[in-house]
């Protein structure tokens, strides 16, 4: 892949490795140093021809490498140049490869989740007319030697066909586990890793806690035993009868006449439970003086009349010597 500037100047080794800051590798003594600025500009087209090359060489519909991508990720990116062929003596780039970590769940042969974190294959790209020229190969074993990794310690982003066959013809890497992620691991991937026995996130919390606390926790109490619980007695009018027994009023107004059959349309009552208790009918308060005036003009008893008849003693004569004393003595008796 060709570009309009010096890119043998550019990028003075044959495999050089790029991070997220872009920035340009050491130029070599005796070269002539543009500004600094220029040579990123020119780092990030580089990248960016690279990420649209690699996508219409997947089908992709958009290309997943780009320099602001790799600007906003932790990725490293080794860019394979081609030395032998120096055209207008500006140089070519041959391909690159793009890896990162990343935090990834996976299913082991058992089909348990596992929360790993390996080195991930992103994107890898041989520009077309320099494949099986052992250039990738090449670029893939400066990798990882740079990395310090295996080719089965490896996740692969959404591997094309050239890549499974690639990888299955250079490091024997066929035999794949299943997963549910676009990620695709071969089998040997957790043979280095510890499979620690899986803890609940509150044990977790309880050690760091301990840890972090060193006084012993407080002996844990022991609480009385519950008593068993009776039957439930619903609650009823029952327990208020005692407040449905009439209270009579003080004389005189307890005279007031009881009625011998109840009222067709009995007073309402309360719809509360147990309703209020019963009282008969209050006359008003009526003065002593008032009511032994209305005794006295009260009209005597049929009753009374017969026994005042009937009396030997209650004859009229005896009534009028009687009326006919002093009215000092009358009031004696």
């Amino acid at each position: 892949m060709e570009f309009p500037f010096d890119v043998d100047a550019l990028l003075p080794e044959r495999i050089t490795v790029l991070d997220q800051h872009l920035r340009p590798p050491a130029r070599r003594p005796g070269t002539t140093t543009p500004a600094r600025v220029d040579l990123q500009q020119q780092i990030m087209t580089i990248v960016d021809e690279l990420g649209k090359a690699s996508a219409k060489a997947q089908h992709l519909p958009a290309p997943i490498t780009s320099a602001s991508r790799m600007q906003s990720n932790r990725h490293v990116m080794y860019i394979l140049k081609d030395t032998s062929a120096r055209p207008a003596g500006k140089g070519a780039i041959v391909g690159f490869l793009k890896v990162g970590y990343k935090k990834l769940f996976v299913l082991d042969d058992r089909e348990a989740h596992n929360e790993v974190e390996p080195l991930c294959i992103l994107d890898f790209y041989i520009h077309e007319s320099l494949q099986r020229h052992g250039h990738g190969r090449e670029l893939f074993q400066h990798m990882l030697q740079k990395e310090r990794v295996e080719p089965h310690q490896l996740a692969i982003d959404r591997p094309s066909q050239k890549l499974l066959k690639f990888l299955n013809k250079h490091y024997n890497l066929e035999t794949t586990v299943p997963q549910v992620n676009n990620f695709v691991i071969f089998e040997g991937f957790f043979a280095h890793q510890h499979r620690p026995p899986a803890t609940s996130l509150r044990a977790t919390r309880h050690s760091r806690a301990a840890a972090l606390d060193p006084m012993p926790a407080a002996p844990a109490r022991k609480l009385p035993p519950k008593r068993a619980e009776g039957d439930i007695k619903p609650y009823s009018s029952s327990d208020r009868e005692f407040l449905k027994v009439a209270v009579e009023p003080p004389w005189p107004l307890n005279r007031a006449p009881r009625r011998a059959t109840p009222p067709a349309h009995p007073p309402p009552r309360s719809s509360s439970l147990g309703n209020s208790p019963e009282r008969g009918p209050l006359r008003p308060f009526v003065p002593e003086q008032e009511l032994l005036r209305s005794l006295r003009l009260c009209p005597p008893h049929p009753t009374a009349r017969l026994l005042l008849a009937t009396d030997p003693g209650g004859s009229p004569a005896q009534r009028r010597r009687t009326s006919s004393l002093p009215r000092s003595d009358e009031s004696r008796y």
